[in-house]
């Protein structure tokens, strides 16, 4: 007999893209499968036994949704896909590599209902070695705050702050209680239903990254508050989903950066100052690729 639809579960919808995260997938779904009202999980035609383990750990489960693509179309492209057959008014975007307890999901929820308008929710994000991660929570990244990261002119942040702040907050003191943020980490965003429908959907221009920080972007513009929850911690086993391809990853990675930037600072930066960015970028791209390069070679030769 399939397991019916609790009406004491979370009124969530929870919505994984997945592509090749292996086991990781099957442990993902099965910390929030039980707690909430529907789990839907977008496949981007993945190569690896991801999905058939899944499916034969919860094949008499009502409420978990399996959508087969054909072909890779990008995170953004699969949340949106996962979202049109989304029911609940709450809707959590979770990667495939992220284990979430119920309570975090249930004290998050309490959160994002405080205020009509917090509009987003996420968490404290760690390592598998209990540190925070990078992007947890984080001021937006700007063409001068990316500057600065690059150059490591963020040492200089505790004298001179408003001028070379780090846009990654992970080294700063955690805060005792919940509070609202420029944007948090696309790995787990819970988000109202109606903000979704107020700011818009997933942009599709990105493949892969940055589409959080897009997303971001667009929630403050519409008045929408970006809340971090410090007293929740969800293990991010970061980067398992594109381990195998870290030169593609990295090209979709740096394009969309550019992508980002001039969707939003065209308009406030000199055209000779937004030309620089680009070039930096992808000078920063063929710098990773090099080195990426030579520690190929130098791997090839130990052998």
């Amino acid at each position: 007999m399939n397991q019916s639809v609790s009406s004491d579960l979370l009124p969530v919808s929870v919505i994984i893209v997945n592509y090749n995260a292996g086991e990781l997938l099957s442990d993902c779904v099965g910390c929030v499968l039980n707690h909430v009202r529907q789990v839907i999980v977008v496949d981007n035609a993945s190569s690896d036994a991801s999905l058939e383990m899944l499916s034969e750990k919860n094949a008499l489960v009502d409420h978990l949704q399996i959508i087969r693509l054909h072909r890779n179309l990008g995170y953004a492209a699969g949340c949106n896909i996962g979202l049109a057959e989304a029911t609940q008014p709450y809707v959590l975007f979770l990667n495939p590599d992220c284990l979430l307890d119920a309570g975090s999901l249930r004290y998050m929820l309490t959160v994002l209902t405080l205020n009509e308008k917090n509009g987003m929710v996420g968490a404290k994000m760690i390592n598998p070695d209990g540190t925070e991660q990078r992007g947890s929570r984080r001021a937006i990244p700007t063409p001068w705050r990316s500057f600065v990261y690059a150059f490591g002119l963020n040492r200089f942040a505790e004298r001179w702050p408003r001028l070379f702040a780090d846009f990654n907050q992970n080294g700063q003191q955690l805060p005792d209680a919940p509070i609202e943020v420029e944007a948090i980490s696309g790995a787990l965003m819970l988000m109202k239903r109606e903000a979704i429908d107020d700011v818009g959907c997933w942009d599709e221009k990105y493949f892969l990254h940055c589409e959080d920080l897009d997303m971001c972007m667009r929630f403050r513009q519409k008045g929408w508050k970006i809340v971090f929850v410090p007293d929740t911690s969800i293990v991010h086993y970061q980067g398992t989903c594109s381990a195998s391809s870290y030169l593609l990853v990295e090209w979709h990675k740096h394009r969309s950066m550019n992508v980002f930037y001039k969707k939003f600072f065209r308009h406030q930066y000199p055209g000779l100052l937004m030309w620089m960015v680009k070039a930096g970028v992808w000078f920063r791209f063929g710098v990773l690729s090099a080195l990426h390069g030579l520690r190929r070679v130098k791997k090839g030769l130990s052998f």
